[in-house]
């Protein structure tokens, strides 16, 4: 009986890492993502970054230590500035991973927001780029991925359609928990 046991325990380990690209189920339960807004009103930035923190510590207390970001401009930044100063402040345990498009994606960028990017670059634990190619899928892929490989999603979304809200439906749709810092 035991020995029965183990290749059932020995096939449903390969299964789940065949299915899941070899990333462990359990990793995904500590895995939460960012997805927002390019732009964020000055008057509301204070609240999401309030908001933005209490969710990363409660998840935190609940056994998240992967946080993955998409290195787009406005909501991904800030949740990775925000991440980047609570790691150093006290969660020093905390991984931080960006995923994004294509190479070159941030080449529209202005100089300062580029250098602003280049800053957070060295800062981060692992670096994934999901296309080879430039073009919208790369963005979507990108999102997705995001999704896949977590359990929550900690978020700014203000409207329901667009980018933002195309990828918490996807999320939803995932099963992944939706922390949305505004209403809409």
């Amino acid at each position: 009986m035991t020995k029965n046991l183990c290749i059932i325990i020995i096939i449903y380990v390969c299964i789940s890492k065949y299915i899941c690209g070899g990333y462990d189920m359990d990793m995904k339960k500590m895995t939460c993502c960012f997805s927002g807004h390019r732009d964020i009103p000055p008057s509301e930035k204070q609240q999401i970054i309030l908001k933005s923190r209490k969710y990363i510590r409660d998840l935190v207390n609940n056994g998240v230590k992967y946080f993955g970001v998409g290195g787009a401009l406005g909501y991904d930044t800030l949740a990775a500035q925000i991440l980047f100063q609570l790691r150093s402040e006290e969660l020093h345990h905390i991984k931080i991973i960006l995923v994004y498009p294509f190479d070159g994606f941030t080449n529209r960028w202005t100089q300062e927001q580029q250098a602003v990017y280049a800053e957070l670059l060295s800062q981060y634990d692992k670096i994934v780029c999901v296309a080879d190619r430039p073009g919208k899928e790369a963005y979507l892929q990108r999102n997705r991925h995001l999704v896949n490989f977590s359990s929550y999603c900690v978020a700014y979304c203000t409207r329901s359609y667009g980018g933002t809200a195309y990828t918490l439906n996807y999320a939803k749709s995932q099963g992944v928990s939706v922390l949305n810092t505004a209403e809409y």
